[in-house]
C-alpha cells in the first residue's frame, strides 16, 4: 500500500500540466489522494530545491535503487525537521497576526482580558449565562484574520452543543461573559486556542482564531455524565 501510494504521487507530480481534469470516481479519488499527501507535506514549507530531494528520495525508491539514506535510519531526523519547520511556522503566524490583535484591542467595546481574549460583544442576550459545567448550545463561523473562513455550524445547518468546559480556553472564557440570545466575537492568540501545533491541515500552529458565536441555549449537564460526549465544537488543547 506505501509502495502504490509513493507510485501514485510520483505519477502526480510529473503529469504534464495540459492533463485533463479527472473525470471518472476513480480519477477524483487519484487527484483526492495526491492532495492529501501534498497538504501532509505542507507543513515542511519545501523550498523548490528541497522538494526535488523528496521528489528523487521517491523515484529511487519506486525504481528500487540504493538510497542515498534509508528512511529507517533518519527517521528521528525527519522528527526533528518536522518540529522545526512546525516552530518556525507558528511563530510567523504569531508575528502576522500581532498587528491584527493590537488593532481589534482598541475598537469599539472591545475588552482585553488578561488571557489575551479579545471579546467584542454584538448583542446583548438576556437568558441565563452559563458556567464551564454547562451544555451549551452555539451556532458559530470561525475565520483566520485573512477572512477566510474555516468552520461554521451555520452553513451546516446544525448548532452545536457541548459542555463549556471542554473546549479550547478561548471558547470557555468568552462564552461565560454571554447571555443566551446573545451574539460575541471571540478574537483567540493562538496561545488559547490551538497553540503551536494547530490542527492540520485546516488550522496553522501558531494561527489566531476569529469566532462570531451566538448563544442559543443553556442547560446543566447530566449529574450521570461522568465523561463529555464528544462534539465538532473546537476542543481544549492537550497540556504536555
Amino acid at each position: 500500500m506505501r509502495k502504490l501510494i509513493i507510485c501514485v504521487f510520483i505519477f502526480l507530480l510529473t503529469i504534464p500540466a495540459w492533463a485533463a481534469q479527472p473525470q471518472t470516481e476513480d480519477q477524483k479519488a487519484l487527484y483526492a489522494l495526491g492532495a492529501d499527501l501534498a497538504k501532509k507535506l505542507s507543513i515542511f514549507e519545501l523550498s523548490a530545491e528541497e522538494f526535488e530531494f523528496v521528489k528523487q528520495g521517491m523515484s529511487d525508491a519506486i525504481a528500487g535503487k540504493k538510497l542515498e539514506a534509508e528512511p529507517e535510519a533518519y527517521q528521528q531526523s525527519i522528527g526533528l525537521l518536522f518540529q522545526a519547520r512546525m516552530i518556525a511556522a507558528a511563530q510567523r503566524q504569531k508575528l502576522l497576526a500581532k498587528p491584527y490583535l493590537e488593532k481589534a484591542a482598541k475598537e469599539k467595546d472591545a475588552q482585553m482580558m488578561a488571557s489575551g481574549l479579545i471579546y467584542q460583544p454584538v448583542k446583548a442576550g438576556t437568558g441565563a449565562q452559563p458556567k464551564s459545567s454547562d451544555i451549551v448550545k452555539v451556532h458559530y463561523t470561525g475565520t483566520f484574520i485573512d477572512g477566510k473562513e474555516f468552520d461554521s455550524s451555520i452553513k451546516r445547518g446544525q448548532p452545536l452543543e457541548f459542555q463549556l468546559g471542554q473546549v479550547i480556553p478561548c471558547w470557555t472564557e468568552g462564552l461565560a461573559k454571554m447571555k443566551v440570545g446573545g451574539k460575541a466575537k471571540l478574537i483567540c492568540p493562538s496561545d488559547i486556542a490551538y497553540g503551536d501545533q494547530g490542527r492540520p491541515p485546516i488550522v496553522p500552529g501558531g494561527a489566531t482564531l476569529i469566532f462570531e458565536v451566538e448563544l442559543l441555549d443553556v442547560k446543566p449537564a447530566p449529574a450521570s455524565a461522568s465523561t463529555p460526549k464528544k462534539s465538532a465544537a473546537p476542543k481544549a488543547k492537550t497540556k504536555k
